[in-house]
């Protein structure tokens, strides 16, 4: 019998200038015939100039708040990494784990001695789930969108702050022998590269 092991799911780390909680009342709205808002806060996106006011967008709510919050002149840019270059994003994007998410590692062997961190790594990977948010619909969208959580720029800066104070140790049980040191190395050069530019972080899961 031939075992074959499927690949595991992998991630990717977008920039995003809008916090998507401030976003949800637009789409909500859009959905509705009213897009005033959700025109603003998305200026130049094709998808979203184009609706008819007084009409209902026909567009899923999850891939509306998508639409709206990327950084698209920086997803264009080839030449501003996130990550310096280092390939940070495609060391967390598929981590050596089961369900391949570098982030629900770090937070299932990371001990911290405030919550702070363990916050932050659970809303960037759980802040669509609807139980988190509030809003159901907005996780998973058309063509295979799949939206985990977020962190705005300023969680971003507190973030890349609290894991360099180093007020966090390694549990004893980690699966992996510097697994979580590697982790949060990654993480901080996304990190380092989200405060730069001054964007947040919107994390997806791809099958």
């Amino acid at each position: 019998m031939n075992n074959y092991i499927p690949p595991s799911e992998y991630y990717t780390f977008d920039a995003i200038k809008n916090d998507p909680i401030e976003v949800v009342e637009a789409v909500l709205a859009s959905k509705s015939g009213d897009h005033t808002e959700i025109k603003k806060l998305s200026k130049g996106v094709g998808e979203i100039d184009e609706l008819q006011e007084g009409e209902p967008s026909t567009i899923d709510v999850a891939t509306m708040l998508f639409l709206a919050c990327m950084d698209w002149g920086l997803f264009k840019d080839s030449s501003k990494h996130l990550d310096g270059g280092k390939g940070s994003r495609e060391k967390l994007g598929r981590w050596p784990t089961k369900d391949g998410n570098a982030i629900a590692y770090l937070i299932e062997y990371t001990d911290s001695s405030d919550q702070i961190i363990e916050e932050l790594l659970a809303k960037l990977t759980l802040g669509f789930v609807p139980e988190f948010l509030g809003e159901s619909g907005f996780d998973k969208g058309a063509f295979g969108l799949e939206m985990m959580g977020w962190i705005t720029h300023s969680e971003v800066k507190e973030l890349r702050r609290e894991i360099n104070r180093g007020r966090w140790k390694v549990k004893a049980d980690e699966a992996f022998d510097g697994g979580v040191q590697d982790g949060f190395r990654h993480l901080d050069n996304l990190l380092r590269g989200a405060e730069k530019y001054g964007v947040g972080l919107l994390m997806r899961r791809h099958s």
